[in-house]
């Protein structure tokens, strides 16, 4: 992030008059000038420093006539370079550079390296970058003096900025160090704050995200002290950030502020940046439409300010958007050699690269893999370290280049070492948030690799394919983050105030500041969240045969279900094989799911007429069987009686399947992938054969009239239980009775946040008990119901990622999980719930127990999730 040259201005003379007078006026507005400008005020900046100019009889259209041995003209020189800076930023380029070159007859000479030093980051700002880095070189000797140090600095940061449009992180490292050790030293807040924020750029750029964001939360705090009008240049970096997370919706929320924050400020160069920005988050969510528009005004905004290199970024960012939906593909592929050159030309390699790529695409789209293969040899390999996005572009060009070549087998190396690289990536990420949003980044990779699957027409192969890319965050060990007190602090209120908000809910006045302030806080949960590192570990996907050999052990049936181009499909695995079976259409099932799910919420409230209640039963049955209809039906024949263990896509993962006709009284395990489910199922059995667990623990919350009497009946079926009831059913008792218990049972109302999905919770006496809650748990109990609402619901990303209460659970380390995916009737959750723990406690498995104990109750959409 660049900085305006700072500094004092030449010392003033001894002697006292009115010339003395007018020019130490001229530097207070020097002063005001340059630290409006410094905080992201350029225009309240140039104010300053052209009343200073006049003060000392400078005016834009006059003549200024020097005077030679006067501290008077170093006074107007050092006020014209500050100008130049500010007139620069709002978009008047040409005539800062013109303001730089009046100052020049008139600087001190011992001001040299601060003219060398503006020259040079106005050449930068503008995307001169080679200039740019050769003034840098040029200044830095000039400001050795202690008087010249926020100017040296400022130059250091500027450069390391420079090095970072390169690649060079190193060199960026070391000026940013040096940079923030002397703005540390001589106590230059904004200049350490500055520094830090552009070490977020290096961890960012050398692939290291949670460092990246904890470098901006503390740049965040001091500008907040130093220079909050720069915290919309903050927060754009921290949206970049977000995109590299796979979080487009989260980072376009974030540049929508930014940009308006920038136009109030007139940073036209900031506003064009996060237009640029706003182009790759729509390109990111696959609306290529809304990016072009975003891709087009950002480069017509940098061509205003005479900025070619941004220009480029930003006709790359169109070229890509452009590419899905282009009809000239041929035209496309000369327009993106002419970006790629462009691109070259200022310096900016990976974006060249990226460039050279989607001509490669085009051309293979266009049937020309002959112009494509020629293209290839000629594109310079991008020195490392290689942006992921960029990787993952590079691996799809060449794979898609050998499929239309015919080179099956490079085109799967291709697409294998794609996806193994962004699972190495994840693996950085101790983010259950970030591990389930970075698919979105490899989604292209990894729908070619199961539409090639799909053309050779193998079921195994398919089956292999789509569990390389399938709820790959399950692939990651847990981590338990470290102790965060401010975390805890932000948590501890969020608790307390949504407590309140439940009692006024029920009649108290006006909330509105209570819930803005829950929203804020839990945006800064999350993020700090996002700043905990990864294991740098992952499992491979399960091979297919030892799949098989576990169902066969278990006498099971696995069904994968995939959704392409508007249908569904099954695997059916069993019987040592993998059978390929059309199944129904997918927007047909996922319609009447979200229809059946409303239905079971009002049968749930209860208190309908009954006419209407027999309405709505109806709704339910007719929706049931649509949903059967499309989803199970078609394979219905080939499942025999065996239990099942369904692996559901995207909305089908809400479906509750004890409720659909075919499926009552059968056992059924949910589970995100066939690897996630042997995993499981492993640490099951290897749990099973170690030392007992601790005691069975339950716990009655608030408000539930029948939850106290839930688990005194639960209890009975586990001699020795610990329970928690009234008053001790705190959040703090749960969490502690939780860790290492071997059956847990919670009644308590529980509430689905699709929007902030892990807030999703159980209310308890003092507050809610968040899916953020559970990582803190050491050892998560082996198995786990939830006798509440809603539950069992997630939220699913590309990738059939799934975040939510349960997923909290099974992520932590829980092997089987009963919960309900919508509201759940209490009295009739009172007797499933028993008679699920009196089976579980005779030692019959979770799934079965389920299917048995909600076998009599048509509306109990209760689903065992996990191992089962």
């Amino acid at each position: 992030m660049p900085m305006g040259v700072v500094g004092p201005d030449p010392p003033a003379p001894p002697v006292a008059s009115r010339v003395v007078a007018t020019e130490a006026t001229a530097r207070r507005l020097h002063r005001r000038g340059i630290e409006a400008t410094s905080d992201g005020r350029p225009a309240a900046g140039a104010r300053h420093l052209r009343t200073g100019l006049a003060q000392l009889g400078w005016h834009e259209h006059d003549g200024f006539v020097p005077q030679p041995g006067s501290t008077r003209d170093a006074v107007v020189a050092r006020l014209l370079i500050s100008l130049a800076y500010a007139e620069s930023e709002l978009g008047r380029t040409d005539y800062g550079f013109d303001l730089l070159t009046a100052a020049e007859p008139l600087v001190d000479p011992d001001d040299n390296g601060v003219l060398l030093s503006q020259r040079a980051l106005m050449l930068y700002r503008t995307g001169r970058y080679t200039d740019a880095m050769r003034f840098f070189d040029e200044a830095i000797p000039w400001l050795g003096a202690e008087r010249h140090v926020a100017v040296l600095c400022s130059t250091l940061l500027n450069r390391a900025s420079v090095h970072l449009h390169a690649g060079r992180v190193s060199a960026a490292r070391a000026d940013l160090r040096r940079c923030e050790q002397l703005a540390r030293r001589h106590r230059l807040g904004m200049l350490a704050a500055k520094a830090i924020h552009n070490r977020g750029y290096c961890e960012l750029l050398a692939g290291h995200l949670p460092a990246s964001l904890e470098a901006f939360a503390a740049a965040e705090s001091l500008y907040r002290e130093h220079a909050p009008g720069y915290l919309p240049v903050l927060h754009a970096a921290r949206a970049r950030a977000l995109l590299t997370a796979g979080l487009p919706t989260e980072a376009g929320r974030t540049l929508d502020d930014v940009i308006t924050a920038s136009r109030r400020q007139r940073l036209t160069q900031e506003q064009a940046e996060a237009e640029l920005l706003r182009a790759q988050a729509a390109l990111r969510a696959g609306d290529h439409a809304v990016a072009s528009a975003w891709a087009r005004r950002a480069e017509r905004r940098f061509r205003r300010r005479s900025n070619a290199a941004w220009a480029e970024l930003a006709a790359l960012a169109r070229l890509r958007s452009d590419l899905p939906r282009a009809r000239r593909l041929s035209a496309l592929a000369a327009r993106a050699r002419t970006v790629a050159v462009g691109l070259r030309a200022v310096q900016l390699l990976p974006d060249a690269e990226m460039a050279d790529l989607v001509g490669v695409r085009a051309l293979v789209a266009a049937g020309r893999a002959d112009l494509a293969a020629a293209l290839v040899a000629t594109i310079p390999r991008t020195p490392p370290p290689t942006p992921i996005e960029l990787h993952l572009m590079r691996r799809l060009a060449r794979a898609e280049l050998a499929w239309a070549r015919g080179d099956r087998t490079r085109t799967a190396t291709e697409i294998r070492v794609g996806l193994s690289t962004l699972q190495q990536h994840r693996s950085r990420l101790g983010s259950v948030d970030l591990q389930a949003s970075i698919a979105t980044l490899g989604r292209e990779l990894a729908t070619m690799g199961l539409d090639r699957a799909f053309d050779r027409g193998s079921a195994m192969g398919i089956f292999s394919w789509s569990e390389r890319s399938r709820a790959q965050a399950f692939q990651i060990p847990p981590v338990h983050p470290p102790a965060d007190p401010q975390a805890a602090e932000a948590i501890a209120e969020l608790r307390q105030l949504r407590h309140g908000l439940r009692t006024a809910e029920r009649g108290h006045p006006d909330t509105v500041l209570a819930r803005a302030r829950c929203a804020e806080l839990e945006r800064l949960i999350r993020e700090r969240t996002w700043r905990v590192g990864g294991p740098r570990q992952s499992q491979r996907a399960a091979r297919p045969a030892d799949v098989l050999a576990e169902l066969a052990a278990t006498d099971r049936t696995l069904v994968s279900f995939l959704a392409r181009a508007g249908r569904l499909e099954a695997l059916l695995v069993d019987s040592g094989r993998v059978r390929l079976l059309p199944l129904g259409e997918h927007a047909a099932a996922r319609e009447a799911t979200a229809r059946l799910l409303a239905d079971l919420d009002v049968l749930a409230a209860g208190g309908l007429p009954g006419p209407i209640e027999d309405v709505i039963h109806a709704s339910l049955r007719r929706n049931l069987r649509t949903v059967a209809e499309h989803v199970i039906r078609p394979m219905e024949a080939l499942l025999g009686d065996r239990d099942l263990v369904l692996v559901p896509t995207m909305e089908l993962s809400s479906i509750p399947w004890g409720l659909l006709p075919a499926m009552r009284g059968r056992p059924v395990t949910v589970a995100a992938s066939a690897s996630a489910w042997l995993a499981a199922q492993r640490s099951a059995r290897s749990t099973a054969e170690r030392a007992p667990a601790g005691r069975p623990f339950l716990v009655a919350g608030p408000g539930l009239r029948f939850a106290e009497a839930e688990i005194d009946e639960v209890a009975r079926a586990h001699p020795g239980s610990r329970t928690l009831a009234g008053p001790d059913a705190t959040v703090a008792s749960t969490l502690g009775g939780l860790d290492g218990a071997s059956i847990a049972h919670l009644a308590a109302h529980g509430h689905h946040e699709r929007e902030n999905v892990l807030f999703s919770c159980l209310d308890l006496v003092d507050g809610p008990l968040m899916a953020y809650d559970i990582e803190q748990l050491k050892a998560t109990p082996r198995q786990v119901s939830l006798s509440a609402c809603d539950v069992g619901r997630a939220v699913v990303r590309p990738g059939d990622e799934i975040l939510g209460f349960t997923a909290a659970l099974l992520y932590a380390g829980t092997e089987s999980v009963v919960s309900s995916v919508a509201t759940v009737s209490h009295p009739g959750a009172v007797a499933v719930m028993t008679r699920y723990h009196r089976a579980l406690a005779a030692g019959v498995a979770p799934s079965r127990a389920l299917a048995d104990a909600s076998y009599a109750d048509p509306i109990a959409p209760f689903v065992c999730f996990g191992a089962g």
